[in-house]
């Protein structure tokens, strides 16, 4: 279990890391660990969990209108983006926009194009503003949480010293995960999508990261009536793709979704 470690970007916050000391981290001389068995068990854990969680932003960055800066990590091709694209993932247009990029370019007008993160949930290929990520990383232990069994809220996970809530798309959006995948690329490889939203940051598990896509507004299509209600409640439109359709997210409701489990 990585050890819990106030962010020095924040305001501070008074935690006794108990857990390190007499708990199952520490020498186990807790008296509360016979009912516990795990300090992960324990309310003295989830309170300084909760605490770190809903710690307020420190006052220089309220002014700013950002999030503090995580420390700097040693460069790697997903873990850091500049301009709202993760580096080292080259951007892709949808069909038939090249050519219009292209003339927007030369003529020095602005495309009407939004960039957008696609990833896989089992079979389902989803997508999220490119701008609202913050990071793309290997998957990171999850803690659970005491209590928390909504098939939503995952848990706790260490990003850069920073703990934040891990929650699963698939069962926010009742993805079935059995189903049979068909559109996986081979050399697919699960990743832990860091994305912010109004200030709140929260880790997706996620099957495979594609890309960047920049397509036009126009592309967005309606959102099929056979989709699901969970499904179509966090969904702003759906683009054609490869002989299949990516699910552009509505922040919003996801987040929205997210602070209801909570």
């Amino acid at each position: 279990m990585d050890r819990i470690v106030p962010d020095s970007a924040s305001p501070a916050v008074a935690i006794d890391a108990c857990w390190s000391r007499i708990g199952t981290l520490g020498d186990g001389s807790c008296t509360r660990l016979a009912d516990c068995i795990r300090c992960l068990n324990c309310s003295v854990f989830e309170q300084a969990a909760a605490l770190l969680r809903d710690r307020p932003l420190a006052l220089d960055a309220m002014e700013d209108g950002l999030a503090p800066e995580a420390p700097e990590a040693p460069e790697a091709p997903e873990a850091r983006t500049r301009g709202g694209e993760p580096a080292g993932t080259p951007p892709f247009v949808l069909p038939g926009h090249a050519a219009r990029s292209d003339a927007s370019h030369a003529t020095g007008e602005a495309a009407d194009t939004q960039s957008i993160v696609v990833f896989r949930i089992a079979d389902e290929w989803l997508a999220l503003p490119a701008a609202s990520i913050l990071q793309i990383d290997e998957l990171r232990p999850i803690h659970p949480l005491p209590h928390r069994r909504n098939g939503v809220t995952l848990g706790l996970v260490n990003v850069r010293g920073s703990l934040t809530v891990a929650a699963s798309l698939a069962g926010m959006l009742n993805i079935d995960r059995s189903a049979t995948v068909k559109h996986a690329s081979r050399n697919a490889h699960a990743r832990m999508l860091i994305v912010e939203h109004h200030g709140d940051a929260s880790a997706f598990p996620v099957d495979e990261v594609e890309g960047v896509l920049r397509f036009a507004a126009p592309s967005l299509l309606p959102v099929p009536a056979t989709l699901s209600h969970a499904a179509a409640v966090h969904t702003r439109g759906v683009l054609a793709w490869r002989g299949t359709t990516i699910g552009l997210l509505d922040a919003d409701h996801v987040f929205t979704s997210l602070a209801r489990s909570l």
